[in-house]
């Protein structure tokens, strides 16, 4: 008996709605029709009984048969019969990314390369960060800029084409010509702090040193580490100034970057991440490749098996059945 029901659980999702296939036998049971109730459905001029009448029994009969099958249909698929479908491919699940890029007045600098002409430093960024986008289909991504203060343009989000036109329409100062890093740490340990601790990473991209905001790099870095954040930071640009003139980028070898490295680097080792140096668009675009390989953004979920349902076939076939009963009980009284 328990392998018949764990069958029927197989097959069936709601296998108790078969209990109540016998209930019009039983209601004809326990209130039998009496002889005097049936109306006939043939009317003689002589007083015959209708049970004497050859077929008029018969086709009453197939009637009240035709019903119970359709009935029979009918609890079959409230029953909802089921059968398992092909084995699915396993979900994936990413991390939970914020990226913070430093919008200050150095960024404009034309110290970079790209396509063949010279370009300021954060247009070099958006290319680079464009392609790193378009390989995190997983992931949720969230934007923050920062200057002389940091501001979260975009939530955590799977748009990428959002997420990218928004990074398009950042430009040079819009936050401040200042450098707040220590207070986008501590925007981005916001965001991230209601996801999954193990999947909460920061990629901070600047080309400076703090030097704005209320929160220094090191403390920044403390709250993070005490949050679970992975910080990954990116020193971008030149060894030294350029100047520009006519289209042509000149170095300035004496004048110093003014990129805080060692802050950086701190600020990586206590939350657990990698510190780069990224000096053109071709070295910035290989650290993100190595990000890629650092936080892959994928995990193998549980393989699903989709149960597929086939209640309408049934119910089609009672909606059928009670037709046909219907139509030949018309057809059985116009005789």
């Amino acid at each position: 008996m328990n392998a018949l029901w764990q069958g029927l659980q197989e097959y069936f999702a709601w296998p108790w709605m078969l209990l109540v296939m016998p209930l019009p036998l039983l209601l004809r049971w326990l209130w039998p029709a009496k002889p005097d109730e049936e109306v006939p459905a043939l009317r003689l001029p002589q007083a015959v009984s209708l049970s004497v009448v050859p077929g008029v029994s018969r086709m009453r009969h197939g009637v009240n048969a035709g019903l119970f099958i359709a009935w029979l249909l009918l609890c079959i698929a409230a029953a909802r019969p089921q059968t398992l479908g092909p084995i699915q491919a396993p979900p994936q699940t990413g991390r939970d990314l914020m990226l913070a890029v430093d919008i200050s007045g150095s960024m404009e600098q034309q110290d970079m390369r790209l396509g063949g002409r010279s370009v300021d430093r954060l247009t070099a960024a958006k290319a680079v960060l464009g392609d790193f986008l378009e390989r995190r289909a997983s992931d949720r991504v969230g934007l923050i800029v920062f200057g002389q203060r940091a501001y979260a343009i975009a939530p955590l989000t799977r748009d990428r084409e959002s997420l990218r036109s928004q990074l398009r329409d950042v430009m040079v100062g819009m936050a401040g010509r200042e450098t707040a890093i220590g207070d986008a740490i501590g925007l981005a340990i916001k965001r991230l702090r209601a996801q999954p601790a193990e999947h909460r990473v920061l990629i901070l991209l600047t080309d400076g040193e703090n030097t704005a905001g209320v929160l220094t790099p090191a403390k920044a870095a403390e709250l993070a580490r005490a949050e679970n954040v992975r910080i990954h930071t990116i020193a971008f640009g030149g060894d030294g100034d350029t100047l520009s003139m006519w289209g042509i980028s000149i170095a300035l070898p004496g004048m110093q970057a003014g990129i805080d490295e060692a802050s950086l680097q701190q600020v990586a080792e206590l939350t657990g991440g990698q510190f780069f140096r990224a000096r053109d668009a071709s070295s910035l675009a290989g650290i993100y490749a190595e990000i890629d390989r650092l936080e892959p953004n994928s995990s193998e979920g549980q393989a699903l098996r989709p149960r597929i349902e086939h209640y309408w076939r049934w119910l089609l076939a009672a909606s059928l059945m009670a037709v046909l009963a219907g139509a030949f009980s018309h057809w059985r009284r116009r005789i």
